[in-house]
């Protein structure tokens, strides 16, 4: 308690504990990127120093080792869940749902999947990975410490921004990453922690000599109206496909679903079809780097940009939905980029009098259909920023990325991480925080209690019982012990009509609320019955307790208190 008591008082601490989070994403970084690449050295035979997306032919006898390591995948993950069935927890749901709380041991395992999948030749991205080992061991390290909710949910974000400022040697970007993606909102009181862990993050691979992921470029274009307005038709090109891109996935996972057989020989189904697709277009393989920076060096034809941007979206989608582990990052990145340069190029080709460097192209598609997929205008933005340094470019970036995002937001309402959430049954669309929401509910909230009467019993009985001013409303019971309805004791003793009895003068009979029920579930109940107290019912009908509308608006009005001061940094 005293350690956290020092933390929360002093800046200071807080930043030196932000720094030891982002220094140990990196390395968490550095392990998980050479564990791939290790496999794919044994099983590819590369050299060290060589992706494996930029390949051109692959002999069969190597290939074959996308359904073994499927094979493997599925196995490993089945024994796993064998012990441990509950869904493993990212850093967007945990922030969203669970106050930044995350399992070690599942993060690392997640860990795991994502190194087998990519090092297998899966094409899938590692950045996932980087997030959430990074996010982990910040949850991990913040609960430790005890610290409170608002500044584990900043560690967490912190931890993931550090991880994927390490991968890409772009500390910006890991920090708007973190702002964006992760913890769901910017302010004064998270800026310095999360920038301080990026920094250290990228820090350490460079004491390391690890080599960024971003591609250093130069794009010599300046940017007119004209620029700007056809890179926001490109926005919009890319929201379109953005969106379907992530549908497929869906429509792959319901799809492998209804198959016959045991879960664990999904991936090796998916290693066949991706094994079939990497024999003609090796360069879907694994996440894309490799191939991103030979497709942006050479002049290709639109042909062969179209056949790499149909083969990598299926290989990307069929992995994913086959159930090998990783994201889409990257491959929106590499997908963006071959989109974004098919766009110029056939601008070009139509007969549209506009200078625009394809390269330019490449990077606004990169960052816009990343965007579409992934979220996070600023982040994408600065990451085209950090590997070119041209501010117009950047602008035009932003602008492309904006439209992407506002019209997928509108039309889809999910980025890939939500939507995978989604397909589960969640239904929240950011990190923001909502779990504290979610523990308002009627159970928690109700008085248990409550004064019950037969619904039978006359209106004497009633009076003698509950004098007027005892109390407001009394729960009716009928002859099993369940709900009959409410009544209003001011109703009873204005009725002047002695014979009746209580069950004439019941209100809200088919009117109640359930305890798992949420603020905003009950509010609308509320709303809806114009009643400000209602009973809590279990499922068998039996009543749990009462809750009051007035005592619901002050617990949310008390939360909403201290979430604005959390934001705003305040105790």
């Amino acid at each position: 308690m005293f350690l956290r008591g020092q933390i929360r008082a002093s800046e200071l601490g807080v930043l030196l504990i932000a720094a030891l989070v982002g220094s140990a994403s990196g390395l968490l970084t550095v392990a998980a990127r050479e564990g791939a690449h290790t496999i794919q050295e044994a099983l590819y035979g590369q050299d060290f120093d060589q992706h494996l997306s930029p390949s051109y032919v692959l002999p069969f006898a190597k290939i074959i080792v996308l359904p073994l390591g499927g094979l493997l995948l599925g196995l490993v993950t089945w024994l796993w869940v064998r012990r441990r069935p509950a869904t493993i927890v990212d850093p967007v749901e945990a922030n969203a749902l669970h106050g930044g709380r995350m399992s070690g041991r599942d993060s690392l395992f997640l860990g795991l999947q994502s190194v087998l999948s990519n090092g297998f030749g899966a094409s899938v991205g590692m950045e996932a990975a980087y997030a959430q080992l990074g996010a982990a061991f910040a949850s991990k390290t913040g609960a430790s410490l005890n610290l409170r909710r608002s500044d584990l949910r900043t560690l967490v974000g912190a931890g993931a921004g550090a991880g994927i400022a390490a991968a890409f040697g772009a500390p910006l970007t890991g920090a708007f990453y973190a702002f964006e993606i992760i913890i769901g909102s910017y302010t004064l009181a998270n800026i310095a922690p999360v920038i301080t862990a990026a920094l250290a993050g990228v820090l350490v691979t460079r004491l390391l000599h690890v080599e960024p992921l971003v591609i250093k470029t130069v794009v010599t274009d300046s940017m007119g109206l004209s620029h700007y307005l056809a890179f926001g038709a490109l926005g919009v090109l890319c929201a379109a496909f953005g969106v379907l891109a992530m549908r497929m996935v869906g429509w792959t996972e319901r799809l492998v679903g209804m198959l016959p057989g045991p879960r664990f020989l999904r991936p090796a189904l998916g290693g066949v079809v991706l094994a079939a697709i990497a024999w003609n277009a090796p360069q879907t393989l694994s996440a894309g780097h490799g191939a991103l920076h030979v497709d942006l060096a050479e002049d290709l034809a639109i042909g062969a940009m179209l056949f790499l941007i149909v083969t990598k979206t299926i290989a990307s989608v069929v992995s994913l939905g086959t159930g090998f582990r990783g994201g889409m990052f990257f491959a929106s990145l590499y997908l963006g980029a071959l989109l974004g340069r098919l766009y110029v190029v056939g601008l070009q080709a139509g007969g549209l009098a506009l200078t625009i460097d394809p390269m330019a192209g490449a990077l606004v598609g990169m960052g816009a259909l990343a965007v579409a997929i992934i979220g996070g205008p600023l982040t994408m933005s600065f990451l085209v920023l950090e590997t070119t340094g041209d501010f117009g470019l950047t602008a035009a970036t932003l602008t492309a990325s904006i439209i992407a995002g506002v019209i997928v937001r509108e039309t889809f309402g999910y980025s890939f991480s939500t939507w995978r959430l989604h397909l589960r049954g969640e239904t929240i669309r950011s990190a923001h925080d909502v779990g504290w929401l979610r523990s308002l509910t009627a159970g928690r909230m109700m008085r248990s209690d409550t004064s019950t009467i037969a619904a039978s019993a006359p209106l004497e009985e009633f009076r003698r019982r509950f004098p007027l001013g005892s109390t407001r409303r009394v729960v009716a019971l009928d002859p099993v012990g369940h709900y009959a309805g409410v009544v209003r004791v001011s109703a009873i003793w204005a009725e002047p009509d002695e014979n009746k009895g209580v069950e004439t003068l019941l209100v809200n009979q088919h009117d109640w609320l359930r305890p798992e029920m949420t603020i905003k579930e009950i509010m609308r109940v509320f709303d809806r019955t114009e009643s400000d107290e209602l009973a809590v019912l279990d499922d068998r009908g039996d009543v749990l307790g009462v809750l009051s509308e007035a005592y619901a608006t002050r617990r949310y009005a008390e939360e909403l208190e201290k979430a604005r001061r959390d934001l705003v940094g305040g105790e």
